[in-house]
Formats: structure tokens, C-alpha cells, sequence
């Protein structure tokens, strides 16, 4: 079995608990997914099996949509609705549209983000929410992320005590949403953390494309699983794409150093470039060479 699988992540489980049940499902230990998701989280989780996990650094690297409800009033351990309350501010003032557009508008682009305590990314070789556990706080390296787009999709409603409203936001990898819901309410002035979120796009995939787990089942039970899977070909369709004669293919497959083709330098200084052969088969992903600026170098065979 081989392909990427798009997978409506339910609440309550986490990334690695689905990869472990399609483990299970697709009888087959090469599985991987393409970008953490809390266990909170729903929506799109695209999950690479057998050979297609080769390419799990290509997919996690795309931009990822999400639509998110912030709420002001109050911040969390966790930064989402699942901690321990930090800070409370009663929401008295009138929080009014225009005021959430320019703090949405002040933080798209390119910004600095410091990942919360409660995250897996690693310091001193230990992953942060070991150290929020431990009820250990440390310094976090900011890094720079680029929110593409941020829309509000609803009204500012008023609660007692808190203000919640919703909206949509297009992000580079390594983005947290949740972080990012935290510095919209200090731009308007409140603790805040993410009340609900949903990816609704990971690169290319939409959730309209994707797959619960019971449909998942039924369709391996019925042996229809690897029908629905896309080719590692098609799911690389975001890369920029350089077609090869089948001569030229075989040195490929063996690691070749190719010349960057006219019309492809801007591609090859910024981003990789998948490479077919006649037959429209991916057969690898290739980078501009480190030491010679008019070739590319493969950093990915995935046919031999």
C-alpha cells in the first residue's frame, strides 16, 4: 500500500494515535504524518504510507489554513481551552470590528513567535511540555513565521465576562495558531487564548477531501483502501515540476547531478523541484547544489 491518505482528525486523539490506528487499519508499520495537530484539534491530517513516506518533509512543509475562535477575558497554561486559567481581565470595554481588523492586520506577515511551553519542540534535548509538566518555565528562541492571511469570520459576541469572535488564517509551517490567538489579545489589550480551532487546509488538501475513520475502515474492510490514496506524484503537485526523457531518468535514479534547465533558476534558489520522467512518475526531489549555483543536487531519490 503506498500513497497519501487525507484524514479528518477527530477531537480527542492526537497525531501520533492516528498514525497508530492506520498502522493497525492498512496492516503496515510505514506510516507517517505530514504536521502535528493537539488532540483538541480537528480537520485535515494527511497521513503518508509505505513508500509515500519519503515524502512527509514535503508536505509538512506547506502552509497550513486554519479557522480559529479566539476568547478574550482570560489566558491558559496551555494557551487553549484544555489548561489551567492564568490571567483574568474582565472584558468591560467595547471591543468593536475594526478593532480586531487592525489586530489582525498587525500581525500579518512575516513575525516573530516564541513556541508555547506546552509544544514538542525541543530545548536542551527535552521537549517543552516535559518541562511544563515538570512546572518548569524556560527561555523559548523566537522564530520567524509569516501569516500569509488573516480574515474575521464573524461578529465580536459579548459573554459576561469574556469577548470571543472568530477567523480565518493562511500560515507558514511552524506556526501555532493558539500563540497567535494569545498576541491578538494583547494587541487589543486582554489575556486571551484559542477557544476551538479546525485546519481546513494543509497545502494543497481541503477537508472537503478528506476522510473520517469510520469511512477509513469500511473502505479497507471492502478493499477499496488504496484506491482512495493519492500518488506520491499528484501529492507533490504543489513543487515545481521538471519532465525528463527516460535517458536522462536513469542517471536520476542513481543520484545524478542535473543543470539547472532554462526557466528554472528563481525555482531552484527558493524552493524544490520535483522530477518526472515521461511516464509522469515522480522518481525525486531535487535542490540547488550548495557549491554550484547552475546545478541541482538531489536531496530525495524516491524511485531506484
Amino acid at each position: 500500500m503506498e500513497g497519501v491518505l487525507l484524514i479528518n482528525k477527530p477531537a480527542g486523539m492526537t497525531s501520533h494515535d492516528c498514525v497508530a490506528k492506520m498502522r493497525r487499519i492498512a496492516r503496515t508499520k510505514k506510516v507517517g504524518h505530514t504536521g502535528t495537530l493537539d488532540p483538541d484539534v480537528t480537520g485535515v491530517l494527511p497521513v503518508c504510507l509505505g513508500r509515500a513516506t519519503k515524502i512527509v518533509e514535503y508536505l509538512t512543509a506547506a502552509s497550513k489554513t486554519y479557522e480559529a475562535e479566539v476568547t478574550l477575558g482570560f489566558s491558559t497554561t496551555t494557551e487553549d481551552s484544555s489548561g489551567e486559567v492564568v490571567e483574568k481581565k474582565k472584558v468591560e470595554s467595547v471591543i468593536t470590528k475594526e478593532d480586531v481588523l487592525e489586530a489582525l492586520k498587525s500581525l500579518t506577515g512575516e513575525i516573530d513567535q516564541v513556541p508555547p511551553m506546552y509544544s514538542a519542540v525541543k530545548i536542551g534535548g527535552k521537549k517543552l511540555y516535559e518541562y511544563a509538566r515538570a512546572g518548569q518555565t524556560i527561555e523559548r528562541p523566537s522564530r520567524k513565521i509569516t501569516i500569509h492571511e488573516m480574515t474575521l469570520l464573524s461578529d465580536i459576541v459579548s459573554n459576561e465576562d469574556t469577548v470571543s469572535f472568530r477567523f480565518k488564517v493562511q500560515c507558514s509551517k511552524g506556526t501555532y495558531v493558539r500563540t497567535l490567538a494569545v498576541m491578538i489579545g494583547e494587541k487589543l489589550g486582554f489575556p486571551a487564548h484559542m477557544s476551538h480551532l479546525i485546519r481546513t487546509a494543509s497545502g494543497p488538501f481541503l477537508i472537503d477531501q478528506c476522510h473520517t475513520f469510520e469511512d477509513i475502515e469500511e473502505m479497507a474492510e471492502e478493499g477499496r483502501l488504496q484506491d482512495e490514496l493519492i500518488p506520491i506524484s499528484t501529492a507533490l503537485n504543489h513543487l515545481p515540476k521538471l519532465s525528463i526523457n527516460d535517458t536522462l531518468a536513469k542517471k536520476v535514479k542513481n543520484g545524478a547531478v542535473l543543470e539547472v534547465p532554462p526557466g528554472f533558476e528563481q525555482y531552484a534558489a527558493e524552493d524544490s523541484i520535483a522530477v518526472y520522467d515521461e511516464q509522469g512518475t515522480c522518481l525525486a526531489i531535487y535542490k540547488q547544489h550548495p557549491e554550484k549555483p547552475h546545478f541541482l543536487k538531489p536531496s530525495k531519490v524516491l524511485v531506484i
